[in-house]
């Protein structure tokens, strides 16, 4: 094994699960044992904007333009940043709008992730049919490792 940096991305939502995830990746990352610091990426993947329908006469802003956004940013990053900022891994968060998975994988290709850390409640089959499964998609289509979390 090369002991160069990597590039960890690891995705967020704000959910004890993907904070576990974060803890994961932040460990990961400090854990390998290189001259060259890893670096983890915090990505918060959002639903495409809601579309105003004619009945709309104001439209909504979306998350990321309201007022509120700030304090729940802070609270979606706070485990992935405190955690990062004491074992002393470098960091950068991003937030996106679309469908979970696609944006994970084409986040990870644009930056030439070598690991994607991503948590998986572990639904059940049926479940996992009728809706889909992020973490199965990512597995499915990523073309770089991917490490799953489980709740």
């Amino acid at each position: 094994m090369l002991n160069l940096r990597k590039k960890i991305l690891v995705a967020i939502d704000g959910s004890p699960l993907s904070d576990k995830a974060a803890e994961e990746a932040v460990r990961f990352a400090a854990g390998i044992p290189s001259q060259f610091k890893s670096k983890v990426y915090g990505l918060l993947v959002l639903p495409n904007a809601p579309r105003n329908t004619f009945t709309d006469f104001v439209p909504a802003r979306p998350i990321t333009e309201q007022e509120k956004w700030g304090e729940l940013k802070e609270r979606i990053f706070y485990v992935v940043e405190k955690i990062a900022a004491e074992l002393e891994v470098p960091l950068e968060t991003a937030v996106v709008y679309g469908d979970p998975a696609e944006e994970l994988i084409r986040f990870a290709q644009k930056e030439e992730i070598d690991v994607i850390v991503i948590g998986s409640t572990g639904k059940g089959f049926l479940k996992r049919k009728l809706l889909g499964s992020v973490s199965h998609k990512v597995v499915r289509d990523a073309k770089c490792s991917v490490y799953v979390v489980r709740g």
